[in-house]
């Protein structure tokens, strides 16, 4: 199309103006944007602190107390900083931080563009703001800000970095980062992380090192070998070591021989103003836990449950103890002890010595160790809640366990000083702590029910889980399986308390440095684990002196004079753990005695003489002195009953008798079924047999006759009774030696005894059902029916009894029932009944007319 010249130049002329318009509008973008960003700039930094007090440190310390506001520790009071020279600074440390921290440090301006990239991301997909700042932020950050998460925050540190590295060079900002980081507790700096860990000056350090300090910022308490999570310091550290390999600062061979450097790493032993120390730890455990590492290096007070002097209590009376032990090799020693209305820790002593370098730090009360006896109480609750009641009897004998497979290896417990006692009440098994009453027990209650009992109550490594029903036998109610000192304390708190399960408390209150409440304990969370009148029974076996009299005597480390206290001790077969675990209704005892590498101590260790008993002891009377002792109340559905104190059931005659408590519905009602009478033959004292019996040729007499069946067996082989034989053997008393032979008087001899008709009775029908029982050694050849002196009915072959119906019309009979045996012996036994007529009734005699 043909545009005329004049049109063209319109065209051009739009063109150009648009093209003007545009430029004037990007123009002003520009400029808006400048002076908004200006103005965002200026906002931020209006209150923002000078770059020239980064040398000046600013923070807030950490601080765990105990219930009454108490200071245990203060984790970064009195922040130790040693500055030192960028000279003195070894390469490798520098180079490490930088790998670990800030791979471009000395290539930014202060902030790194992928990381806002990466940060404005995060924030569209709602992640939140994440770190991944330049060294320089983490300057800023240390010293001159918050460590808040905000936009606000992040903004003001990207202003100072630029600032900052306006005013500094390279070095020197390394240099302030250096010594100004944390670098775990009270170090401050490398110089002092220098000095604390490795006990030397910082110019001496070697590659390994190196690496394990400049991996501590990030997060030290977390990192910290002193006060930081096992081992997490060796992991952060080959971290750094890969990432210096990476940016070429070490080669293979070196990073290797650092690797194999880093196993035999050596630290300095920490000297740390703190008390509790293990508690503490437990309780920044369970912050980081709930809320992460970060808020512990932010600044927070924690007040946790613990009682500073029942913690001092404790922890002298272990020190003591232990040092008396150590002659029969034992070295360690812990305690728990907790409130048994709430559940809050009240004292924890994981070692005897703190500072111990060998085995100090390890916290012995988290430890998984073999509880010995001490789950026996477990055991039973787990059989009364079935039924059962502390009055039942099980036979204290040498038993073997199997279930007859050849693949079930048998099991043949012993009791912990070898003896066996016999017939025993479950009362006295548990008190005295026998062992193989309590295997019987938990064969009957079940494995599985006893594993979710102990978990519910609080002992988690019990689940029932299928790897544990594949690995726990019934040797786990002797304390074949694992648990700590702190979840078998609570366990038994769980007594103590009505058989509710409280939930452990270690913090009741948590603020920031402004006093804002971060968290607060309201109420104490609890749930039913235990029936109480379960509870209340286990609780009083285990405070019942007599009940465990005959092991431990009278006078015993478990008894506390004037006190009721429920305890039980635990010890394994091998001597490496030692326990004893009390309680009463205000405060539960735990207590551990062993050796950390668990090695086995020295036989003579003895529950209930020796080991964590003494411990136990002297910390109860202690304890007592400003909390309630007794056990729960008697719940209504518990009740008393006098009982045959040898056998369990209602008193019997010429027998001592006992109380016993009983949940309503479980009392015996009838004396123990193992007292039984025997009828005796007059002849020979044998068994009467069925004829000395039926003819009264016999005489009764009372024997103790004990028989168990054996759950285990799969084979049907009772070897449960088989040991009760076997103890029979030996038992001088007669009462346990019945007869087991059947008389052979009178075995000749046919009884007869007719059940139906009666005598002298009237039968109302015309079909008579006649039936007799016999009773004859030998056997029987033929039985005759009579009536009225005529056979009526002749049956061939052995007849225990006869069951015929005979037609009959009215009238008066003699009926004669008549056996023969094989020996040619004769029986009989004769009756008179009527028909539709009195039995004794004449049928009148017919006279004929006379004839006339």
């Amino acid at each position: 199309m043909y545009l005329s010249r004049r049109s063209r130049f319109q065209k051009q002329y739009f063109k150009q103006r648009l093209l003007a318009y545009g430029l004037i509008g990007a123009l002003a973008v520009i400029v808006v944007g400048f002076i908004f960003s200006f103005l965002i700039f200026a906002w931020y930094a209006k209150d923002l602190p000078s770059p020239s007090k980064l040398s000046s440190l600013s923070g807030y310390s950490t601080v765990f107390l105990d219930r009454d506001g108490k200071v245990l520790y203060d984790m970064y009071k009195d922040k130790n900083r040693v500055p030192v020279t960028f000279t003195e600074i070894p390469d490798y440390l520098k180079q490490a931080t930088i790998a670990i921290e800030d791979k471009n440090f000395y290539k930014h301006a202060g902030i790194s563009q992928f990381g806002i990239l990466r940060a404005a991301i995060n924030i569209v997909l709602g992640r939140g703001l994440q770190s991944g700042s330049t060294i320089t932020q983490q300057l800023i950050k240390n010293v001159l800000l918050t460590s808040r998460r905000t936009i606000a925050r992040k903004v003001q540190e990207m202003i100072l970095a630029f600032e900052v590295e306006r005013r500094y060079k390279k070095d020197e900002i390394l240099l302030m980062y250096l010594n100004e980081s944390p670098y775990g507790g009270t170090f401050w700096g490398v110089g002092t992380a220098a000095k604390g860990y490795f006990g030397k000056e910082v110019k001496d350090l070697n590659l390994v090192q190196s690496a394990i300090i400049a991996g501590l910022p990030q997060s030290p308490s977390f990192y910290s070998p002193f006060i930081g999570k096992n081992d997490a310091w060796r992991g952060r550290a080959k971290d750094v070591l890969r990432r210096m390999r990476e940016d070429d600062y070490i080669t293979r061979d070196q990073e290797k021989k650092a690797l194999s450097d880093l196993e035999k790493i050596r630290f300095t032993a920490p000297k740390l103003a703190i008390s509790a120390p293990h508690f503490v730890f437990y309780s920044k455990d369970q912050v980081e836990k709930e809320y992460g590492e970060k808020l512990i290096d932010q600044g927070i007070k924690v007040k946790t449950t613990l009682d500073l002097e029942v913690q001092k209590t404790a922890e002298k009376i272990v020190s003591e103890e232990i040092e008396k032990l150590k002659g029969l090799n034992a070295t360690n020693g812990a305690v728990v002890v907790l409130d048994s209305k709430t559940g809050d820790i009240l004292a924890m002593v994981g070692s005897y010595d703190y500072n111990d370098e060998k085995f100090g730090k390890f916290n012995a009360a988290l430890g998984l160790r073999q509880p010995g006896s001490a789950v026996k109480p477990i055991t039973y609750a787990t059989a009364l809640e079935k039924g059962y009641t502390p009055s039942m009897v099980l036979m204290d004998v040498k038993t073997e366990f199997s279930s007859g497979n050849s693949a079930d290896k048998p099991y043949t417990p012993v009791n912990y000083d070898g003896k066996f006692r016999g017939p025993m009440q479950i009362r006295f098994t548990l008190g005295n702590s026998e062992n193989i009453p309590a295997v019987k027990m938990l064969a009957i209650a079940g494995i599985r029910d006893f594993l979710q009992k102990a978990t519910d109550m609080g002992m988690t490594t019990f689940a029932p889980t299928q790897e544990n029903l594949n690995r726990f036998g019934l040797s786990v109610t002797l304390g074949g399986g694992e648990t700590t000192l702190l979840d078998l304390t609570s366990a038994f708190s769980v007594f103590a308390g009505n058989g509710n399960k409280k939930e452990r408390r270690v913090i009741s209150e948590i603020t920031d440095f402004k006093g804002k409440k971060i968290y607060k304990q309201v109420r104490v969370r609890e749930k039913q684990v235990l029936t109480p009148e379960v509870a209340f029974l286990i609780s009083h076996i285990l405070s019942d002196n007599n009940a465990r009299l005959e092991v431990f005597g009278p006078n015993s480390y478990l008894n506390i004079p004037g006190k009721t206290v429920a305890v039980k001790t635990g010890t394994t077969d091998d001597k490496r753990d030692n326990w004893a675990v009390g309680y009463t209704k205000s405060i539960t005892v735990g207590v551990w005695v062993g050796n950390n590498d668990n090695s086995p101590m020295n036989p003579k260790i003895a529950s209930g003489a020796t080991g964590a008993s003494p411990i136990f002891y002297r910390l109860m009377r202690e304890l007592l002195k400003d909390h309630e002792d007794g056990i729960m109340d008697k719940p209504d559905k518990v009740k008393a009953l006098t009982i045959d104190a040898y056998l369990g059931g209602l008193p019997k005659d010429g027998y001592p008798t006992r109380s016993e408590y009983f949940i309503e519905g479980t009392e015996p009602k009838d004396v123990s079924p193992f007292y039984k009478k025997l009828k005796l033959s007059k002849a020979n004292g044998k068994l009467a047999n069925d004829v000395e019996i039926k003819n009264g040729n016999f005489e009764e007499k009372e024997f103790v006759i004990i028989t168990e069946s054996d759950p285990v067996s799969g084979d049907g082989k009772n070897r449960w009774q088989e040991g009760i034989d076997a103890w029979l053997k030996d038992q001088g008393d007669p009462k346990f030696h019945p007869p087991t032979e059947t008389s052979d008087a009178s075995t000749d001899d046919v009884i007869i005894s007719i059940k139906n008709p009666s005598g002298q009775q009237t039968v109302d029908s015309n079909n008579v059902e006649i039936k007799a029982k016999i009773i004859s050694i030998a056997k029987i050849k033929n039985v005759k029916i009579k009536i009225n002196g005529s056979e009526v009915k002749s049956i061939d072959g052995d007849k225990e009894e006869v069951n015929e119906t005979i037609n009959l019309v009215d009238g008066a009979y003699e009926l004669q029932v008549v056996a023969t045996n094989e020996k040619d012996k004769q029986g009989e036994s004769t009756i008179k009944f009527g028909v539709n007529k009195p039995w004794d009734y004449i049928t009148p005699t017919v006279i004929p007319s006379p004839t006339l």
